[in-house]
C-alpha cells in the first residue's frame, strides 16, 4: 500500500479536468473561451465568428485551423475559478480528427457534452459520447445556440434518452425558443436570470437580472405569455422528469443538463457554477500496480499529447502529461517505464493556447507540458519511484491510405524527420508494406481532412512538399492472435507493420476482413491497437 498524503489529497479535491465533446459547429470553440473568460483566464473574448480577421480563438493557435476556421488539434488550457484549478481539454470538432479527441478523453475525469438546439444530438456527438461511456466518466450536457430557434426542450431531453441511452436532468429551463431566448428559470432555487442586452456582442461578461418569479423586477420584464409558459413547463417537468442523483451521474447514467448561448454568453456562468460543485475532481487509476490513488506520495503521469513545433520560431516539441498521483516539482527526476531511464522534467509549462507559463509545482489532474527532446512517446508512464505502466491509449483503425514521398529527393532527411514525427503525435499513422523490395512511407488517416492538414505542416514546419499517391485500402486490422504468417488471404490484401513494429493486416474491403476469419483458424484480428510502452527494467 503506497503513502497517502492528506495534504495531497485536499489539493486533488480542488482540482477538474474535463473535456468538451461536440459535433461540428455547435459552438464547442466558443464555450471553451466563454469559460476563459468567466473563469478569468482572459479579459476580452475574441470573434469565433471572425476567424478570417485578426482574431481567432483563445484555444486555436495552429495556423491552419485559424486559415480554416477549424479546431484540428487539441489544446489544453488551465485557469482558477472560486478556488478550484479547472484543466479544459478542448478538442477537436471536426470528424476527421476524432481519434485525436478519443486520446483526450483517456486524460480527463469528466466530459462536456455540447449539443446544438437546433440540431439536438448528431452523429460525431453519438461517437464521442461512445467512448466516453466506456470509460466509465460523468457527462454534463450544454444545450447551446437558445438564442437562435431551438427545438422544443422536451424533445431534446427524449432524444438524448433515446438516442444516447442516458437520462437527463435539465438543471435549469430556457424561456422562450423560438428566437425569442430571454433567460432562465433556476430548478434549485425557483429564480428566474434574464440578460441584459449584450452591445459586447460576446466580448464581455453579460450582465443580467436574478430573482424570484414573482419579484418585481422579473414581473416588470417578462410578459404574461412567458410566465403562463414557463409555469405549465416547470409543472409538467417536476412532475415527470429524472431527480438528481449525483451517484447516476458519477456512473455516467444521469446527464445535468443546462440551457444557454455561448456566444452571447447567456447561462455561462451559472453553467460553470454548478458543472464545478458536481463534477468529480481526480480519481484512481488503473495500472499494472493495481488502482493508483492519487494522494499517493509517489508522483507519477503518462503522456496523452505530443505537439511538434507549437512554437515556429524554436521548432521545439511538447509532451503533454497527465499528473495522477503524487506531487510535480519543476526539475524532479522521475523514471521513464519504457526506457527505464531517470529523466529529468525539465521546463515544465502549461498553457493558454500558445501562450506559456512556467510551472514550479502541480498536482494530480493538472495538465503539464514538458519539453521533449525525443524520448516520449503516446502512452508513456513516469513515476518517481516503482516500475509501473497505466493503461495504454487506443489508437484506432485509419480509414483513408495515402504512399507518401518528398517531391524533392534532396528533402529526404527534412521528409523522414516530419513524418516520423507527425506519427508520434498522432496526427498520423505510418505503415510499412512487407510484400515489396523498395523502402515506402504509407500514412494511414481517419479522416481526409487529415491529408491536408499533413501537406500543410510538412511544408510549413519542415520545408517539405509532398506528393500523394491514394492506396486501394480502406481497413487495417491488427493481429491479435494466431499466425503472423503464411495465412490464406485474398489477393488484394497485404502485409504490413505500423510505426510501433507490430503486424497488420491491410484490407480493401469487409469481405476480405471475414474471407481472412472465416479460412485461418485461430486467427483474431483487432481495431485498435493500445499505444502501452511497458516496463524495460524491474
Amino acid at each position: 500500500m503506497r503513502p497517502v498524503s492528506k495534504e495531497l489529497a485536499d489539493k486533488v479535491a480542488t482540482r477538474r479536468t474535463f473535456a468538451i465533446i461536440s459535433h461540428p459547429d455547435a459552438g464547442k470553440t466558443t464555450l471553451t473561451e466563454k469559460l476563459l473568460l468567466y473563469g478569468g483566464a482572459i479579459h476580452l473574448a475574441g470573434s469565433v465568428k471572425g476567424r478570417k480577421a485578426d482574431k481567432h480563438a483563445a484555444s486555436d493557435w495552429m495556423a491552419i485551423e485559424k486559415e480554416r476556421g477549424i479546431s484540428v488539434t487539441s489544446s489544453a488550457l488551465q485557469f482558477s475559478y472560486r478556488g478550484i484549478h479547472v484543466n479544459i481539454l478542448d478538442t477537436p470538432g471536426h470528424q476527421d480528427f476524432s481519434e485525436d479527441t478519443y486520446r483526450t478523453l483517456v486524460a480527463a475525469d469528466s466530459a462536456v457534452m455540447l449539443i446544438d438546439g437546433a440540431r439536438g444530438v448528431e452523429r460525431q456527438t453519438i461517437q464521442l459520447f461512445k467512448v466516453c461511456r466506456m470509460r466509465g466518466i460523468p457527462i454534463f450536457t450544454f444545450v447551446n445556440k437558445m438564442d437562435r430557434a431551438a427545438k422544443n426542450p422536451f424533445d431534446l431531453m427524449a432524444e438524448i434518452e433515446d438516442v444516447l441511452g442516458i437520462s437527463a436532468r435539465p438543471m435549469n429551463w430556457p424561456i422562450g425558443t423560438e428566437g425569442d431566448f430571454q433567460g432562465i428559470y433556476h430548478r434549485e432555487t425557483g429564480e428566474v436570470e434574464l440578460f441584459e442586452a449584450d452591445e459586447s456582442h460576446g466580448a464581455k461578461i453579460v450582465e443580467s437580472v436574478r430573482a424570484p418569479l414573482d419579484a418585481p423586477e422579473i414581473q416588470a420584464r417578462l410578459s404574461e405569455y412567458y410566465k403562463s409558459n414557463l409555469a405549465d413547463e416547470i409543472e409538467l417537468l417536476d412532475g415527470a422528469g429524472d431527480e438528481l442523483d449525483l451517484d447516476r451521474v458519477a456512473r455516467g447514467e444521469l446527464t445535468p443538463m443546462f440551457f444557454g448561448s455561448a456566444m452571447n454568453n447567456f447561462g455561462v456562468e451559472a453553467f460553470l457554477d454548478k458543472f464545478l460543485e458536481f463534477s468529480p475532481a481526480p480519481f484512481g487509476r488503473e495500472s499494472t500496480d493495481g488502482l493508483i490513488d492519487p494522494a499517493s506520495e509517489e508522483f507519477s503521469a503518462f503522456v496523452f499529447k505530443i505537439q511538434a513545433n507549437m512554437n515556429p520560431a524554436h521548432r521545439d516539441r511538447l509532451a503533454f502529461i497527465r499528473i495522477c498521483s503524487g506531487t510535480f516539482r519543476k526539475g524532479m527526476e522521475a523514471f521513464h517505464v519504457p526506457s527505464g531511464k531517470k529523466l529529468r522534467l525539465a521546463q515544465p509549462q502549461q498553457m493558454m493556447a500558445d501562450e506559456r507559463e512556467s510551472v514550479e509545482i502541480a498536482y494530480p489532474g493538472d495538465i503539464l507540458g514538458l519539453f521533449d527532446p525525443g524520448v516520449y512517446h503516446l502512452g508513456d508512464t513516469l513515476t518517481e519511484g516503482s516500475a509501473f505502466s497505466y493503461e495504454g491509449i487506443p489508437v484506432f483503425a485509419p480509414e483513408f491510405f495515402s504512399r507518401v514521398a518528398p517531391e524533392d529527393s534532396m528533402k529526404r532527411k527534412q521528409f523522414v524527420k516530419g513524418i516520423s514525427e507527425l506519427a508520434e503525435e498522432g496526427a498520423i499513422q505510418t505503415f510499412r508494406r512487407l510484400d515489396i523490395g523498395r523502402e515506402e512511407h504509407i500514412v494511414g488517416v481517419v479522416g481526409m481532412l487529415q491529408l491536408d492538414v499533413l501537406r500543410v505542416r510538412m511544408k510549413s514546419e519542415y520545408g517539405v512538399d509532398l506528393t500523394m499517391d491514394s492506396q486501394p485500402f480502406h481497413f487495417v486490422r491488427w493481429i491479435s492472435e494466431g499466425p503472423t504468417s503464411g495465412l490464406s488471404l485474398t489477393s488484394t490484401t497485404r502485409y504490413a507493420k505500423d510505426s510501433e513494429g507490430q503486424i497488420v493486416l491491410l484490407f480493401e474491403n469487409e469481405w476480405s476482413i471475414r474471407w481472412a476469419l472465416e479460412n485461418n483458424e485461430g486467427l483474431v484480428l483487432k481495431e485498435t491497437a493500445s499505444r502501452n510502452h511497458e516496463a524495460v527494467h524491474d
